[in-house]
């Protein structure tokens, strides 16, 4: 019986295909940093303010509380010697507008010169010194380049900033090809005809060969994931904490999957007898 379904597990892949660009489109839409205004008052004034109005925002914001009066470090990390946050001085105007973990977002608590002054109240004082002062126009060629944020959404498997038609785009686009997948599986190990009944199967050197090659590469797959745990707990530990290379932990589990699933493929297709049933051959999904 010559099957009619045949054409719909490509449809089904397109179209997530297609879903797909919709859900970057949409996230990446959401995650690029707004184009910084270069206010010309708020830079002839950074160099004045930043000694008194920043003192002043970083003692009265709450900053104090958690940084310490002399950067020192309480709840929140130390910024006295702070090599890091030299290094990247726009990464520190960032978390004061963005915030992170259990500091607080200013963005819309305090004026645009106040954000600055207290930035570089920051990165002068306690030992820190920065030269050039940071401006309005160091922020945005900063911009330029990835945003850490935007860097550290990318890196998980599921972002933070997450909405409801993303989700339902991301659901929608696994259901399709998982219907996909599996529809193309069925096309290849049953053919483009429906033959009931019962159909013994005998393996072929090539489809040894195959076997062998990908249960070895599960194997290959999945000791690199145990050794990237490993150094990324490790890093995770360290005195200098390193992030976790997610993408590489996601990537190595994903082959592990990947390769399994093939290797039970080949299995059922070249090393296992099957049995064809169709009870009604009107029907548009027989397997």
């Amino acid at each position: 019986m010559e099957r009619n379904d045949a054409v719909m597990p490509w449809v089904a892949i397109v179209s997530a295909a297609i879903m797909w660009i919709l859900l970057l489109f949409l996230f990446n839409k959401e995650t690029a940093p707004k184009p910084v205004v270069v206010d010309p008052a708020v830079v002839a004034n950074i160099g004045k303010e930043w000694p008194t109005v920043g003192k002043s925002v970083f003692a009265s914001a709450g900053c104090v509380g958690c940084h310490g009066a002399q950067g020192q470090g309480v709840v929140g990390p130390k910024l006295a010697g702070d090599e890091k946050i030299l290094k990247d001085p726009v990464y520190v105007h960032t978390i004061i507008v963005k915030g992170k973990g259990g500091m607080p977002a200013f963005e819309g608590k305090l004026k645009d010169n106040e954000i600055y002054a207290v930035a570089n109240y920051v990165l002068n004082s306690w030992g820190n010194k920065i030269d050039p002062l940071l401006t309005p126009a160091a922020v945005a060629a900063g911009q330029s380049k990835v945003d850490p944020a935007v860097l550290k959404n990318r890196s998980r498997f599921v972002p933070e900033d997450l909405k409801l038609p993303e989700i339902f785009l991301a659901t929608f686009i696994m259901v399709l090809l998982t219907y996909g997948v599996i529809g193309l599986y069925s096309v290849w190990a049953e053919g483009m005809e429906l033959h009931p009944g019962i159909h013994k199967v005998r393996s072929t050197p090539l489809a040894v060969l195959g076997m062998v090659v990908t249960l070895a590469l599960t194997v290959l797959f999945s000791v690199l994931f145990v050794h990237q745990m490993v150094v990324d707990y490790a890093g995770w530990g360290a005195r200098e904490a390193v992030m976790p290379n997610v993408t590489a932990e996601g990537f190595y589990a994903a082959m592990i999957v990947l390769t399994l699933a093939l290797a039970i493929g080949l299995y059922k297709k070249f090393f296992m007898d099957g049995e064809v049933l169709v009870e009604d051959a009107s029907g548009e999904f027989p397997w």
